[in-house]
């Protein structure tokens, strides 16, 4: 998520300038690769680029590729087979068995970009969001390669396919895209061709709110900025939420553990971390997440110490459903031997990442399998769905 913010940045800073550029996005991957179907690259005219497509290998290739497309509005996919034993040939040498495939866009500088003004809007206002991205056409069919259609959270939907029989595939699927907040690569084929579509679910920036803002708090707020997290710190000390203790904190909320209700905003995507060391701080904060709808809850401390909050909160009457329960993470955190502020913020960064990906974590090396979640792809014939399978 920084890295689009920073591709957003840079994008409007190209704008000011009134110069160029391109977008590189991967828009399917089959087999192994250094990133997922949504990755993205913004190419300036002079050739310098922020965000990144892979481990460092693909990168020189496809800014190459995009000053060949010189002022055309055309877009172009560019495939690349790491399984190919002519990679020596074009001087990659990537071996990591895979076909990645960009998609690679001109941008238009005077109305602006409609498919990152869609992801903008979606990070400033938190919302999720669709974009569906045609990356291959063949036969007859009168639909574009760079052609999108947009999905807001709230139903709205903009595109330029100009295609009414696949525009209403690409919004049923999209919907469904939307409902399980997943992504997917579908083929569409019509008696006058076939198209490819990414249909690729946005997520918004991840609410994270830190109660308490101790020594430990600090690097905690700093490490998940710097992964693009919307970070909340909470504390009823206004010495200690400072703005030059928490620069890079988005909200600073002076309010006492009782009042957390009152002045603290808790939905299912946000996921809380409760750093008090305070016992008695720490019961009523727990009152008051346990029954909300956060999806996550870190506490700090021993296990030990989160039974005894939970036998008094019985005492006061108080009894979490096992739903509410299977939400509390005591002690917060992987188990990788952290000591330090800085070790504490990492181990704690890294289960909420296993954790809001459904993932165990452990040893990459231990994993059976492909790293990154299997793709499911879908055949569309004459509009109506054929078949499945698993890549």
């Amino acid at each position: 998520m920084k890295e689009l913010q920073e591709i957003l940045e840079a994008y409007e800073a190209v704008k000011k300038a009134e110069s160029k550029a391109k977008l590189a996005t991967i828009v399917k991957v089959k087999g192994s690769a250094f990133r997922r179907p949504g990755a993205r690259m913004l190419i300036r005219d002079d050739g310098t680029s922020v965000g990144t497509l892979s481990s460092g290998c693909l990168e020189a290739d496809v800014i190459e590729r995009s000053k060949k497309m010189a002022d055309s509005c055309d877009a172009i996919t560019v495939t690349y087979d790491t399984n190919s034993q002519q990679d020596d040939l074009w001087g990659l040498n990537l071996g990591c068995g895979g076909v990645i495939q960009i998609l690679l866009e001109s941008l238009p500088l005077s109305a602006g970009s409609p498919h990152l003004r869609f992801l903008s809007e979606c990070i400033s206002a938190r919302t999720s969001g669709v974009i569906a991205s045609v990356f291959r056409v063949e036969g007859e069919l009168k639909v574009s390669v760079g052609s999108h259609l947009f999905l807001a959270e709230n139903g709205r939907i903009t595109e330029d396919v100009r295609n009414p029989v696949l525009t209403a595939a690409l919004t049923e699927d999209c919907l469904k895209a939307l409902q399980k907040k997943s992504s997917y690569d579908r083929e569409y084929r019509f008696t006058e061709g076939v198209a490819e579509v990414l249909i690729e679910f946005v997520r918004p920036p991840l609410p994270m709110i830190i109660f308490g803002a101790g020594t430990d708090a600090v690097p905690l707020a700093r490490m998940a900025d710097d992964i693009g997290w919307t970070v909340t710190i909470v504390d009823h000390r206004p010495a200690f939420i400072d703005k030059t203790r928490f620069a890079t904190a988005h909200h600073r909320i002076l309010a006492r553990p009782e009042e957390v209700s009152e002045k603290v905003t808790l939905t299912s995507s946000t996921v809380a971390v409760v750093l008090t060391h305070d016992f008695s701080h720490d019961l009523q904060v727990l009152r008051t997440l346990l029954p909300s709808q956060v999806s996550y809850i870190g506490l700090l401390g021993p296990a030990k110490r989160a039974e005894l909050l939970l036998e008094k909160l019985k005492e006061e009457g108080f009894r979490p459903t096992p739903q509410q329960l299977s939400r509390l993470h005591a002690p917060v955190g992987l188990n990788i031997g952290a000591e330090s502020p800085e070790e504490l913020a990492l181990s704690i960064l890294s289960e909420i990442q296993a954790y809001m990906n459904g993932r165990s974590a452990g040893f990459l090396r231990d994993h059976p399998g492909p790293i990154h979640s299997e793709k499911q792809c879908t055949i569309w014939s004459f509009g109506f769905r054929v078949s499945n399978w698993l890549y």
